[in-house]
């Protein structure tokens, strides 16, 4: 069995990094606090909604951008065990318009004072053969690629996310996916959790899809819908017309202190 609760995600619509995403993931006796949103938001819901934060094997970071991290600064260390994103995840990152900083706001070397940091690109087992850390998702979908990046990084690089990932967890009916914000293509993330996973069925997918061009959206749909996917759960980084293409499919929009068990 696996428990998901969403600590927070946008009300109504994505607005930057003000918008925020954090959820926490029970399964296979590990407890997973799944980003941390933007400034204290979660520890707010959590107070109000009673929910624990307590022995938190791990603090999985689907990648650095503030929405996602910018909660790192109210997080009781003590109670986390081990700190996991990727290597990329700390790097200086900034906004184009406005031109502000967009990344982690504590540094690397500050965490690993606090807790075990574990970085990795490639996959890494939470739980052996259970539950997987993606790493770096392959990009190979074509018409997710991009030559625009998000931002800028210190270096005045662009700034492509190659940080972003997503967890999978296995089960009897199927993998069960969830996903930060999809910078990598929601469609990448599938096709890359089922060959680490070495499952062709997608059970659940929840999370950050990252739509916002219709063109993109629609080939998305056809994607997934030849998925054959149960639960579909968008909840974050997409515009109202993907969640009413969703919607048409039988997706399901996730909301702020819902709860799920699959």
């Amino acid at each position: 069995m696996t428990e998901i609760i969403i600590l927070h995600t946008e009300l109504e619509k994505f607005d930057g990094p003000k918008s925020g995403f954090s959820l926490l993931i029970k399964s296979d006796n590990r407890k997973i606090l799944f980003d941390v949103s933007f400034l204290d938001d979660i520890q707010k819901n959590t107070q109000k909604a009673n929910i624990s934060l307590k022995g938190i094997d791990y603090l999985v970071l689907s990648h650095g951008h503030r929405d996602h991290v910018d909660g790192l600064r109210f997080i009781n260390y003590s109670e986390i065990k081990h700190l996991l994103s990727h290597p990329n995840c700390f790097q200086k990152k900034y906004y184009p318009t406005p031109a502000n900083y967009a990344g982690c706001p504590l540094l690397l070397d500050y965490l690993k004072v606090k807790t075990d940091v574990i970085l990795s690109k490639e996959p890494f087992w939470i739980k052996k053969n259970k539950i997987v850390f993606l790493g770096e998702i392959p990009r190979k979908i074509k018409f997710e690629l991009s030559k625009n990046p998000i931002g800028y990084l210190e270096n005045g690089e662009g700034d492509h996310a190659l940080d972003d990932s997503a967890i999978a967890i296995k089960s009897e009916n199927g993998i069960i996916l969830i996903t930060g914000c999809s910078h990598s293509g929601i469609c990448n993330i599938i096709e890359y959790a089922k060959y680490i996973c070495k499952q062709n069925t997608i059970y659940v997918l929840l999370g950050g899809f990252h739509l916002f061009d219709k063109k993109i959206i629609s080939k998305t749909i056809e994607f997934i819908k030849k998925e054959n996917i149960t639960y579909i759960h968008p909840g974050h980084c997409l515009n109202e017309y993907a969640f009413f293409e969703f919607e048409k499919i039988g997706g399901k929009r996730i909301h702020t202190l819902q709860k799920f068990i699959f």
